[in-house]
C-alpha cells in the first residue's frame, strides 16, 4: 500500500464506526495522515474531505449535492440556480430509486433526502450560500492554523539566529516553485520552475498613509504640491501622485489604509529611508505561497470576499488588517493594492532566469545604485481591491511605468540579513 491508501484505511476504520466525527478527531486524523503518513497538509485535508465523514453538525452542502465551490465560481445567479437544481434533482431521483436499501454513511434514505433539500434550500439563497462559503472557508483557515502554521513557527523559531524588526516576519531560505502553468495562466506566469532565495525579514502590512507622511514631512521634496509640479519631478511621478490627498495629508480616517498613488520611484525612495528596499518578484512570491505550491491563493484554489479586498466587492481600499493573514503571518498579499517590486518587467523571464535569487534587469545592487535612469516597466503582484479573482492570485503578474501611480497600487518593503 502506498501513503495515500494506508490513509484511507485509516478513515475506513473511524467511518465504520461511526459515519460522524468530532472536530478534536478530525484533528487527530490530520495529525497522523501528516506525522504518520508523510502526507502534506493539503493531501490529508482533502482525502478526509472526500471520504464522507460528516463532523458533528458541520455538513458542506455543495458536497452534500456532489458539488464545489469553483463550480459556481465567476457563474452568474441563474448559472448558478441551474448547477443547483441539476444536482439536486439527480441525487433526488437516485435516494427515490434506492428504495429502503441501507447507505453507507448510516443514513436512512429519508433522512439523506432531507439533507439534500436542506441544501438545495441554503445553496439557492445567495445571501445563505454567501454565509455558507465564508463558513467553509474559515473552516480551512482554522485547519491550517492548527497544524501547518503551527509546524512552520516551530520551524522558523529553530532557524531564525536574528532578531526579527518590528512588524516584520522571517522567511527562510529555501526553495520554492515559482509560476503557474494552468491553462487560464498568462503566458508570462509560465514555465512553474524551481527557485530559491536567500532568507530576507517581510513587512506583515502595506505600508500605510500614516507611514508615508512620516516620510514626505522628513523628505519634504516628496510632497510636491500640484502647483508646484515640473517637469524635472514628473520623470520621477506623474501627475496623479497621492492623487487622493490634500495639502500633504491624507485623507480622512485613513491612516491604517495603504497608500496608493505612488511610484516606483516614490516607493523605492521610502524603502531606502526606512533602511529596507522593495522586494524582488521572487522574494514576493516565496513569501505569498509559504511553502505550498499548486495552489492559486494562500488557503487554496477558491477565494471569496471574507478572504480579501478584491474584484471591486469593496469598491476601494481597506484597513491593512481587515483581511486574515497568509501562513507567514503577512496581511494583504493578494488584494487591496497591487505591490510595487525591483524587477524589471520581462514576459518571458521564467524562460531563462536564474534558479538562485532570480531578478531581472541586472543585479539588485545595480537597480538600486542607477534608480534614476531606470525608464522601463517594472513588476506589480498581488493584484487589488479592483482586480479580478485570477489576477490577485500568487502567480498572476503585472507591469507599471515606474513613474506611474494608480488607485491600486501601492508597496510593503522587505530587509535582506547580513551574513
Amino acid at each position: 500500500m502506498n501513503k495515500h491508501d494506508t490513509y484511507k484505511t485509516l478513515i475506513q476504520e473511524f467511518k465504520a464506526v461511526s459515519p460522524s466525527i468530532t472536530e478534536a478527531q478530525r484533528k487527530g486524523i490530520l495529525r497522523r495522515g501528516i506525522e504518520e503518513h508523510g502526507l502534506s497538509v493539503d493531501e490529508a485535508v482533502e482525502l478526509l474531505d472526500t471520504s464522507g465523514l460528516v463532523i458533528g453538525e458541520q455538513v458542506n452542502y455543495f458536497e452534500v449535492l456532489g458539488l464545489s465551490i469553483s463550480d459556481i465560481e465567476n457563474q452568474s445567479e441563474d448559472e448558478i440556480k441551474h448547477h443547483i437544481n441539476a444536482a439536486h434533482k439527480e441525487r433526488y431521483r437516485t435516494s427515490l430509486s434506492a428504495g429502503g436499501r441501507p447507505r453507507a454513511d448510516g443514513k436512512t434514505e429519508e433522512q439523506w433526502r432531507m439533507l439534500l433539500n436542506q441544501a438545495h434550500e441554503i445553496l439557492l439563497d445567495p445571501k445563505r450560500r454567501e454565509e455558507h462559503i465564508a463558513f467553509l472557508q474559515n473552516e480551512v483557515a482554522e485547519q491550517y492554523s492548527d497544524i501547518e502554521r503551527t509546524s512552520f513557527q516551530q520551524t522558523t523559531h529553530q532557524t531564525v539566529s536574528h532578531d526579527v524588526p518590528d512588524d516584520m516576519v522571517y522567511i527562510p531560505a529555501g526553495e520554492f516553485l515559482m509560476g503557474s502553468d494552468e491553462k487560464e495562466a498568462d503566458n508570462s506566469e509560465k514555465p512553474v520552475h524551481s527557485v530559491y532565495t536567500d532568507a530576507f525579514f517581510m513587512d506583515r502590512y502595506l505600508v500605510t498613509n500614516a507611514q508615508f507622511k512620516d516620510f514626505i514631512d522628513a523628505n519634504p521634496k516628496w510632497q510636491v504640491p500640484r502647483w508646484l509640479r515640473n517637469t524635472l519631478f514628473l520623470k520621477y511621478c506623474d501627475q496623479d501622485y497621492l492623487k487622493d490627498w490634500y495639502t500633504s495629508n491624507y485623507p480622512n480616517g485613513k491612516a491604517n489604509h495603504p497608500v496608493k498613488w505612488v511610484s516606483w520611484y516614490a516607493a523605492m525612495a521610502y524603502a531606502q529611508w526606512v533602511g529596507k528596499r522593495l522586494p524582488t518578484e521572487a522574494e514576493w512570491e516565496k513569501a505569498a505561497r509559504c511553502g505550498v505550491s499548486g495552489q492559486k491563493y494562500p488557503w487554496g484554489n477558491t477565494i471569496h470576499v471574507s478572504s480579501a479586498n478584491y474584484d471591486k466587492h469593496v469598491g476601494e481600499t481597506t484597513p491593512i488588517d481587515a483581511y486574515p493573514p497568509n501562513k507567514n503571518g503577512l496581511y494583504d498579499m493578494v488584494g487591496n493594492v497591487a505591490e510595487w517590486c525591483l524587477d524589471e518587467w520581462d514576459s518571458e523571464f521564467y524562460v531563462s532566469s536564474q534558479s538562485r535569487n532570480p531578478i531581472a534587469g541586472g543585479s539588485i545592487s545595480d537597480i538600486i545604485e542607477n534608480l534614476r535612469k531606470t525608464r522601463k516597466s517594472r513588476v506589480i503582484r498581488g493584484g487589488s481591491w479592483y482586480s479580478s479573482a485570477y489576477e490577485v492570485s500568487m502567480s498572476s503578474r503585472d507591469r507599471l511605468e515606474p513613474w506611474k501611480t494608480a488607485s491600486t497600487t501601492g508597496f510593503r518593503c522587505v530587509k535582506p540579513i547580513e551574513s
